[in-house]
């Protein structure tokens, strides 16, 4: 999915330290001339002259964000310090709508360094990461500790009756920000804070940047093509390309960031797949394994200083669920309906095995390779014989264009005019069935060195009403691309997330809110995911698939016969889906149910002990992410908040069944999608803007029925 960098923009953005009124008119005359005295040539002390405020990417470096971000807290602190310290009684306008407009340079010299910084990362990119993790904790918590704008917070917060419901709703997310952040706490319990803050900024940091090396270091080069039998000589090609790229001799094969790889459903080596998946599974272990236990402990004891028993209870607090037990609830219902499927699954694969002559027991790094035996055998359909018909450019333009120009009337240009930071890059302009414009979607499809694993959505200029800005969007994927002059043949997993990542796209590019801070895709967590997994099922929507799915070679559409295999197919191995993904996601929320007294001295011990405990410690079906690489819950914004996926499908399939049942993809189900949903962002209640769109909640009778868990 995603990363979200926004929240750490602006949350270094509204960067203050208190001071008399005296000393604030001074800090401002000081900040506004050192940016006017700053060297002119750095483009990023500027807004873009670009339309819609797109980034100089041609412009500037690793060797500008220094400078900027160094002159951005200057000024950002006399801005804030301004209103912390107004002498006029507190007001909507004076207080909260100025923190919304503060932080202009500072936002965006940080959107994009930490935008670029997951794209195309290096040591230098990694050192001013390091250098500016504690620096952007630290203003942080200046603005939430900060008692004298906390007492102006309040004021607005008791007194916020005549204020409109959009008013009111940002009035009510400031409020709770500042609560969450420790901002009603004592002195010495807010010094305390502050120095688990600034450890846990470290922490977080040190975690990425250990993933990062590892998907550099951690890479097998197989010397003998023997060994890679199984592949296509495209896909051979494609590893002796990228060996030769590194500087290396052979096939190089570069790990995704799941535990599971894609290349094991194709190697017939069984010690090559060995190989791969113990260097998947045990990667980063030695580095993060200590970080891992020092930052749940650090998390525990913010949320104990915060009045809740464990750091999940205290996440809730911002999240739909409300509470661990609705969430534990819903995943301990699921997790033995999924291993008994696992185990149904296994049972068969087991049998293909041992019809092979093989006498060894299934492993993890067989499931996969068996599976599409199976898979081929139960539906008698060989992947290799798909892929050609999702060609990448066949699967952007006459694919996901297609269905968003049918459901929301958009249309898509693409700029050549407009710099990109990476020739893989490509930048189109959305507009509106009127020709009115929406905003830029720049798509990054390939998988590179310096590029963390993955695919996300963000934004380099979000939507404002406020600032009347348009949204700039970026979706990143990782398939690996091809040897040149080679066209980009697709599996079917990777369209799908095309799919679901321009429906977070979707969200940020629809935004119609006034206050940034509620804009696109700035909702709660376990609501994020519903818009983008409501996009996934339109790649397979009849007319979708015959406008797209054609072999790349001759044109034509692909088989029914072989699309009714695919799509009877996608059901399969859904026990292995669900029980990998719960797995993760109970592990997730176990590392964050324990008291700061709780002593864990093996990550691996812990890990095992939560998964037995939950019935769901099947050895053949690992967690998706082992917690030494789960970038979701230790540097990426998702901590007791993996579970979202399952918790944002039960929406997402509830809505996708509604619209198939009233007409599938029409303007009329796309319009008001939109208008209920996506152009909401975080300005109304959530589960009211679904009820809007639905006139009811959700159930999880779609979900089911989607998983394969039910007939």
């Amino acid at each position: 999915m995603r990363k979200t960098l926004i929240a750490t923009a602006i949350a270094s953005a509204l960067a203050l330290s208190a001071c008399s009124s005296h000393e604030t008119q001074n800090m401002v005359k000081k900040g506004a001339t050192h940016v006017q005295n700053l060297n002119t040539k750095n483009v990023l002390f500027k807004p873009s002259p670009l339309e819609y405020m797109a980034p100089e990417f041609d412009k500037f470096g690793t060797q500008d964000y220094e400078a900027v971000f160094d002159a951005g807290i200057a000024q950002n602190k006399a801005e804030i310090q301004a209103i912390a310290n107004n002498p006029a009684p507190a007001t909507f306008e004076n207080t909260l709508v100025k923190m919304e407009l503060s932080g202009e340079l500072l936002n965006r010299v940080a959107t994009a360094f930490y935008n670029l910084s997951g794209l195309i990362s290096d040591d230098e990119y990694q050192r001013i990461d390091e250098k500016m993790a504690p620096i952007f904790s630290a203003h942080s918590d200046d603005i939430y500790l900060n008692s004298a704008l906390f007492k102006r917070v309040q004021t607005i917060y008791d007194n916020q009756g005549t204020l409109n419901a959009e008013d009111q709703r940002l009035v009510d997310f400031y409020y709770k920000q500042f609560v969450a952040a420790g901002a009603k706490l004592s002195d010495s319990e807010k010094a305390k804070m502050r120095k688990i803050n600034a450890e846990l900024a470290k922490l977080s940091t040190a975690f990425s940047q250990n993933i990062l090396k590892s998907f550099k270091e951690d890479v097998i080069v197989v010397t003998d093509k023997k060994q890679l039998a199984g592949l296509s000589e495209g896909e051979i090609a494609g590893l002796a390309a990228a060996a030769k790229k590194a500087g290396k001799t052979g096939y190089m094969i570069t790990l995704v960031n799941t535990t599971q790889q894609p290349i094991l459903s194709s190697l017939e080596n069984r010690e090559l797949r060995k190989q791969i998946f113990n260097a998947s599974a045990n990667r980063a272990a030695k580095t993060n394994g200590p970080i891992i236990i020092k930052v749940t402990n650090l998390r525990a004891q913010k949320a104990e200083l915060l009045g809740y028993k464990d750091w999940a209870s205290y996440v809730m607090t911002s999240r739909m669920a409300q509470n661990t037990d609705n969430v534990y609830g819903i995943l301990d219902d699921l997790a033995p309906k999924a291993v008994e499927k696992a185990k149904i699954e296994a049972a068969a694969i087991q049998q293909v095995i041992n019809e092979s002559g093989e006498t060894f027991e299934l492993k993890p790094w067989d499931w996969a390779f068996y599976a599409e035996k199976v898979r081929a055998a139960k539906y008698n359909l060989d992947p290799a014989l798909v892929k050609p018909y999702f060609e990448m450019k066949s699967v952007i333009h006459d694919g996901l264009f297609f269905a968003m120009n049918k459901l929301y009337g958009i249309t898509f240009k693409e700029r050549k005019d407009l710099p990109v930071y990476h020739e893989d890059v490509t930048v189109y302009e959305v507009f509106n069935a009127d020709s009115s414009a929406i905003g830029l979607f720049y798509m990054d499809p390939y998988a590179r060195e310096g590029k963390r694993g993955g695919a996300w959505m963000s934004a380099y200029v979000g939507q404002s009403g406020l600032q009347g800005t348009k949204p700039v969007i970026y979706n990143a994927q990782n398939i690996p691309k091809p040897a040149a002059g080679e066209p980009t043949l697709m599996t079917f997993d990777e369209v799908s997330t095309m799919f679901h990542e321009f429906g977070h796209a979707a969200h940020g590019l629809f935004s119609d809110v006034k206050y940034p801070s509620l804009a696109g895709t700035a909702t709660a967590r376990d609501f994020v995911e519903f818009p983008s997994q409501a996009h996934e099922d339109w790649m397979i929507e009849p007319s979708v698939l015959a406008n797209y799915a054609k072999h790349y070679k001759t044109g034509e559409p692909i088989p029914k016969a072989l699309l009714d295999k695919v799509l009877e197919s996608q059901k399969f191995n859904q026990g292995f889906g669900t029980t990998e993904y719960l797995a993760a996601a109970l592990l997730d929320m176990e590392w964050h149910s324990f008291g700061s007294d709780k002593k864990i001295a093996d990550v691996q011990q812990f890990e095992n002990e939560a998964l037995k405990n939950h019935g769901i410690a099947y050895y053949p079906v690992p967690p998706r992410y082992k917690s030494n690489f789960f970038s979701h819950t230790f540097a990426g914004g998702y901590s007791a908040g993996y579970y979202a996926y399952l918790w944002t499908e039960v929406f997402a399939a509830d809505a996708f069944a509604h619209m198939e049942n009233n007409g599938g993809l029409t303007r009329e189900n796309g319009d008001k999608f939109r208008k209920e949903i996506l152009s909401k962002g975080n300005s109304r209640d959530l589960m009211q803007s679904y009820i809007e769109f639905r006139g009811q909640k959700p159930t999880t009778d779609a979900l089911l029925k989607r998983r394969g868990l039910v007939e």
